[in-house]
């Protein structure tokens, strides 16, 4: 009998998290069939009008281009940087490893708001803010997910493997493109599926290095916050969901996939 009320209430906790969590969003989405205009709280009937709005506003457009562009080039790059540093630590002693880690995972640590500030103070120094201090300050922002999600890869693969193709005569940058990358693929990719999200979704950083004129989706909304959230906008939070959902099911499916696989090789 003990064991059945707790169970029950294991359930109806996890249950109220989920609802906690998700009623939000849930009030977004239906928001974004809402025919009403002009008072979302008051039902008006289904319409998906907002979204055949949503592609003909050519400032969310503009907004969603730019977003789409920083989060693909800085997971991009993030993932490139990112998978050199666990490469590059290979060969080196723990101690080494743990302080490079270390600093590594400063970004990952500290207050969005604060790195924010800090890139902000540094490029108003030296230059002037523009697209390409927004893509160096993600780049920061996000390479710590790319070390955490490929380290755990580079741990584990067999070294072996890669000093017998540089004793069968190959070259330590062959071996590294023919060996240790394609072991280490399902990290890579992981780690730039969770960049890209983690840029897509970033305000802070970016509200403090963007440069006048610039707008990505999140500090668009932010402006229209102040003059009264169109319509559209919902449809547009809508779909970034959907679309973030997305790549979460795909990270964790190649995750599971990936402990499967190890698990049978084991």
């Amino acid at each position: 009998m003990v064991n059945k009320v707790k169970h029950f209430f294991e359930k109806f906790y996890l249950v109220l998290i989920i609802i906690i969590l998700y009623m939000p969003i849930a009030v977004l989405i239906v928001s974004s069939f809402n025919a009403s205009e002009k008072n979302k709280a008051k039902w008006g009937g289904f319409s998906i009008a907002a979204y055949g709005k949503l592609f003909k506003d050519e400032l969310i457009m503009d907004a969603l281009y730019t977003t789409l562009l920083l989060a693909g080039g800085a997971a991009i790059i993030a993932t490139v940087l990112g998978t050199l540093v666990c490469i590059g630590m290979i060969g080196m002693k723990k101690k080494m490893r743990s302080v490079i880690m270390g600093v590594t995972n400063v970004p990952l640590l500290n207050a969005d708001i604060v790195t924010g500030i800090a890139l902000m103070l540094l490029f108003t120094r030296f230059t002037e803010l523009s697209f390409t201090t927004m893509l160096i300050s993600h780049i920061t922002l996000i390479i710590p997910y790319v070390v955490l999600s490929v380290q755990p890869k580079v741990l584990q693969m067999n070294m072996s493997t890669y000093e017998a193709a540089l004793d069968l005569g190959a070259s330590p940058a062959y071996a590294v493109c023919k060996v240790i990358i394609p072991e280490i693929m399902p990290g890579i990719l992981s780690g730039f599926l969770l960049a890209f999200t983690m840029s897509l979704d970033d305000f802070s950083v970016t509200y403090f290095t963007k440069a006048p004129g610039i707008h990505t989706m999140s500090t668009m909304i932010n402006a229209e916050y102040r003059k009264g959230i169109q319509t559209e906008i919902y449809a547009l939070s809508t779909i970034v969901f959907l679309i973030v959902l997305i790549v979460l099911f795909i990270i964790n499916r190649r995750s599971a996939a990936a402990d499967r696989k190890e698990a049978a090789v084991q």
